[in-house]
């Protein structure tokens, strides 16, 4: 049996590597892992979700969410901040303050991973969950001291309590969410639909004219 002469020097040809051998998009592992991370964490909670589950559901190994996150909180952190993300690209403090609020239940109703996500903080306590990097001071741009702003501009009454006005805003936006068998109920529409949204978003900017200075009681 002959033997192919080895020339010095000389590359030997490169093959395609078999399917269980290509590389791995690093960007596109880390965004896997992140989707999935919301999908599990918005189903149940920090503590009820699993490494295993969120690898599974993006397709790939744990081991990556400690190469990429270093770890469990890591991934957490990082899917807050994408929220952060997305919220940066709707936010903006000229808007008035009802058609701003309509941007956020837009949006928290298109997709309601986030808000539930908040849901499961509250239902666990701060104590089980890992620091909530959006209540930051330098990731809330819909603070109190925006309301304040308001208030000094005349858009809002200067007697109405910031921090009340805040948390009664939130709720609003939260409740068709968190409470959407209510809301069908209520509206007798689906809270997913398009007609439900048209009618609560209006509801909510007359509701919110009303905070004006002069408006009608």
């Amino acid at each position: 049996m002959t033997t192919q002469p080895r020339f010095p020097g000389r590359a030997r040809p490169r093959r395609s590597p078999a399917p269980g051998e290509r590389q791995v998009d690093p960007a596109r592992t880390r965004q896997a892992l992140l989707d999935a991370a919301l999908e599990e964490f918005a189903a149940h909670g920090y503590a009820g979700a699993r490494v295993r589950d969120i690898a599974g559901r993006a397709g790939v190994s744990k081991d990556l969410i400690s190469y990429h996150f270093g770890g469990k909180e890591g991934l957490y952190r990082e899917v807050q901040r994408g929220w952060l993300a997305r919220e940066s690209t709707f936010y903006d403090p000229g808007l008035p303050l009802a058609e701003l609020a309509a941007r956020y239940l837009h949006d928290a109703l298109a997709d309601p991973r986030p808000m539930r996500l908040l849901a499961w903080r509250g239902l666990a306590g701060e104590s089980s969950e890992p620091p909530d990097v959006t209540r930051e001071p330098e990731n809330e741009p819909q603070n109190l001291s925006s309301l304040r702003a308001r208030q000094d501009r005349g858009e809002i009454a200067a007697d109405l309590d910031p921090a009340t006005l805040r948390l009664a805003l939130l709720g609003a936006i939260a409740a068709p969410v968190l409470l959407p068998q209510a809301a069908a109920r209520i509206f007798g529409a689906d809270p997913a639909s398009p007609e439900f949204e048209a009618r609560y978003s209006a509801g909510l900017t007359r509701l919110l004219a009303r905070l004006a200075p002069g408006s009608p009681g």
